[in-house]
């Protein structure tokens, strides 16, 4: 485990005399914006402005793991209990799950803590997405947990910072970001693409997000998803996702397409044309249940209850 652990620096990176070693570093900050570290402190209120109650139940949380297995202590000192803020803790796992030989943590640290300084929305939205992940995923031990393990939810806040950086038009700093998640996540979101908050990631692996896909609040997708276009065309080419909507394992949903409010997509569809909001959708290439004319309507939003059989028996004979 150790050599997956850093620890919360509070000095500047060192530059080198070089001045090719220099301008490698200062290159990836706007000129004179280098925001410095507040002093780490051990005393925590429950009223911090970007982690809230989430953040404090988190050092709870740690603070309780610790003491079941204290070989974790440098581990969880230096990953949560260490960082006056959810914002700095989050800075700091994100630099060292993407560092690399030639991109310190520290060099991303000081990118991703300026980004979430000056975005207290992006904080309120990980701390939605922490909620999603307990209250949905029943793998989900403690917010602690998913903080510390879960590739989706890292990857969903890697490419918030990301997208920040696409709409300020940092767009190299923004596919840098990409392709690290990429690497060290196996998750493929395109920094351009807009997403809600209370999103969970389940599983995550194989996950791929296109440009110009945009997906609403409280959606809930598995892994090997794919939301990606139909060819090579430019333009807005990639689906529309609903508040709600729950996702299956497997599923492609190619081009500019709307997946309504509340819908259902089961496991291995593959979606090429509008769902209808509280639908669900089916099979290679989907059809809705019930059909056009009778549509079976979800009376609850799929994305919050992960029921992904429902009106199964309805659609196929499949039998055991």
């Amino acid at each position: 485990m150790a050599p997956c652990i850093d620890t919360f620096r509070t000095c500047k990176p060192q530059l080198s005399d070089d001045d090719d070693s220099r301008f490698c570093y200062m290159n990836l900050f706007r000129p004179g914006y280098f925001p410095s570290r507040a002093p780490i402190t051990t005393t925590y209120h429950s009223n911090s402005l970007d982690g809230g109650d989430v953040w404090v139940k988190m050092l709870e949380e740690a603070k309780s793991d610790v003491e079941k297995e204290p070989i974790l202590s440098s581990y969880y000192h230096a990953s949560i209990t260490s960082h006056p803020s959810l914002s700095s803790a989050l800075a700091n796992i994100l630099s060292v799950k993407l560092s690399t030989l030639t991109l310190p943590s520290n060099t991303l640290f000081e990118m991703f803590i300026s980004v979430l300084e000056e975005s207290p929305e992006i904080i309120e939205s990980v701390k939605a997405d922490l909620l999603a992940a307990k209250e949905r995923d029943p793998a989900c031990l403690s917010y602690a947990h998913c903080f510390l393990s879960f590739k989706g939810f890292l990857a969903c806040q890697a490419h918030r910072i990301a997208h920040r950086l696409w709409t300020q038009d940092r767009k190299i700093l923004a596919l840098l970001i990409q392709n690290r998640v990429s690497e060290a996540f196996a998750v493929d979101f395109h920094p351009g693409a807009k997403i809600g908050k209370g999103i969970l990631l389940d599983h995550a692996t194989a996950v791929v997000i296109g440009e110009t896909a945009v997906i609403g609040d409280n959606v809930s997708i598995l892994h090997g998803v794919t939301l990606g276009g139909t060819g090579k065309q430019c333009g807005d080419r990639h689906p529309k996702i609903g508040d709600g909507v729950l996702i299956g394992a497997g599923t492609c949903i190619l081009g500019n397409i709307t997946i309504g409010e509340g819908a259902k997509i089961g496991s291995g569809s593959v979606v090429l044309k509008d769902v209808p909001p509280r639908t669900t959708a089916v099979g290679n290439p989907a059809r809705l249940i019930g059909g056009k004319e009778n549509q079976k309507m979800v009376d609850k939003l799929p994305g919050l209850t992960m029921d992904q059989t429902s009106h199964l028996t309805e659609w196929s004979d499949y039998v055991i």
